[in-house]
């Protein structure tokens, strides 16, 4: 078991920055592992990552540290993720891609183009007799669709799981490059397809029987809806930014505060709450040796956005994940048998045959229903794996059921404060006379006003104890 490598990153202050807090910075150094974060509203906290990367760090000195080595197991078929996190404007993309993914200097070169050099330069320096392929993909997550940037026409890419391959995003894309420039030019294309949002670029490289993969995400913009000033779609885009974040969050909880239960079954993890973190399943707490560099600002002004992202780092970096060699499993079942593998409709067809004996043939019909609706059908190879994902999806549709009866639970609170501050001005107004000289002297109506409030009042409450049975 390995933990995740986290990094913190604080880029220069802006001009803007300067001009607001002159030279003012929020970060005090310790170390090159640790810092004391100021902030002026919580006090001062101490951060350790496994390195921090002050305003005056170089491109190749995050490279080298938090990502070559990835990419050197990656050729070695162990899997790899690079993951920037952060506000809007703290540095992600810069880190990430340069000032220009195709025509920039070597000092400010950024993290993809760095890979791209870097993997065929150790593909170069190894056995002759080895052969590789490398096949590229890149795709974004919009508005909680995975879309496919080399085919704008795939605008809702199925995410699957495989025993062998692990997450897949079915039917993607994949385009076989032979060199840095190629590649670089691909993924120049698919960045001019963007729009907003989480960005995965996924580079697989396939030595004889054994794969490897290398993952890079760009995040989105990690800042409230409310500092976003977002109106209408773009709006509607931050919250759904925002509610994706927040499912990475709670991933991240689950994972660092795993317990188990007395008969041994881990809580459960909400992977898929959101397609963000249904992808990164494997990056977080799985078969990846995963690196996470949270980009910061060091302005007064950013104090709140930065804070959020450093607590966010020092979470993560418990996550523990079991990176292991990827074999291809299919060429031994091939020497074994003398045939290839059946296809993986007839695997899960055997399966939900195998599942009928037990269950109804509504419940297997549904279920089949709801795995192709949620594109989670994943090529089981057991009843085992099959049931395993059954009890995912009712982890997932109680939690759904859950959240929604805590609204409704607030809903009826909110209508109990309102009716009671009625009743009790009501009762004032009663008691004072104004309504008694209002009506003429008559009793009648303030009566049956009061009686209709509590009326409504005793129907709210009888609603909230149906819904908390």
């Amino acid at each position: 078991m390995s933990h995740i490598t986290i990094c913190a990153r604080f880029r220069p202050l802006s001009s803007k920055e300067r001009r607001d807090h002159g030279d003012s910075v929020s970060v005090q150094s310790v170390d090159s592992e640790t810092f004391i974060f100021k902030d002026e509203k919580e006090g001062d906290f101490t951060f350790s990552f496994d390195r921090v990367f002050y305003q005056g760090s170089e491109q190749l000195d995050v490279y080298e540290f938090l990502v070559q080595p990835i990419v050197q197991d990656a050729v070695n078929a162990i899997n790899g993720t690079v993951i920037t996190y952060g506000q809007t404007g703290a540095g992600k993309t810069y880190s990430m891609e340069g000032p220009s993914i195709l025509e920039c200097d070597g000092q400010k070169k950024g993290l993809l183009p760095r890979v791209v050099d870097g993997l065929f330069q150790y593909i170069k320096s190894s056995d002759e007799a080895t052969k590789y392929t490398i096949k590229l993909s890149m795709v974004e997550i919009y508005m909680e669709k995975v879309r496919d940037l080399f085919d704008l026409s795939k605008d809702n890419i199925q995410i699957k799981e495989s025993k062998v391959h692990g997450i897949i995003l079915s039917g993607v894309t994949e385009v076989s490059i032979l060199d840095s420039t190629e590649a670089l030019h691909s993924l120049s294309r698919g960045i001019a397809n963007r729009a907003v949002g989480e960005t995965q670029m996924n580079m697989a490289s396939n030595k004889r029987t054994r794969t490897g993969k290398l993952i890079l995400v760009d995040l989105a913009g990690s800042e409230k809806v409310e500092r976003t000033g977002a109106e209408g779609k773009l709006l509607d885009e931050a919250k759904t930014i925002n509610k994706s974040l927040s499912a990475l969050g709670n991933v991240v909880n689950a994972l660092t505060s795993l317990t188990f239960s007395p008969q041994g079954r881990a809580n459960h993890i909400p992977y898929r709450d959101s397609k963000l973190t249904r992808i990164l399943q494997d990056a977080l707490g799985g078969n990846s040796r995963t690196a996470l560099l949270c980009c910061c600002s060091a302005s007064p002004s950013n104090a709140s956005e930065s804070l959020s992202t450093l607590r966010f780092g020092a979470r993560a970096k418990h996550i523990k994940a079991s990176p292991r060699v990827s074999h291809n499993d299919s060429d031994k079942h091939t020497k074994k048998h003398g045939t290839p593998s059946e296809s993986n409709d007839g695997s899960c067809e055997r399966i939900l045959n195998k599942l009928t004996e037990k269950l109804d043939i509504e419940d297997i019909n549904l279920l089949e229903e709801l795995f192709i609706l949620e594109g989670i059908f994943s090529y089981p190879n057991s009843v085992e794996d099959l049931k395993s994902t059954l009890e995912d999806v009712r982890q997932r549709t109680i939690s759904s059921l859950q959240e929604a009866l805590e609204e409704l639970m607030l809903m009826v609170e909110e209508l109990k404060r309102e009716n009671k501050a009625l009743r009790f001005r009501l009762g004032a107004a009663e008691r004072a006379g104004v309504l008694h000289k209002k009506a003429g002297g008559s009793t009648g109506f303030p009566h049956k006003v009061f009686q209709a409030l509590s009326a409504f009042s005793f129907s709210g409450l009888f609603r909230s104890d149906k819904w908390g049975c």
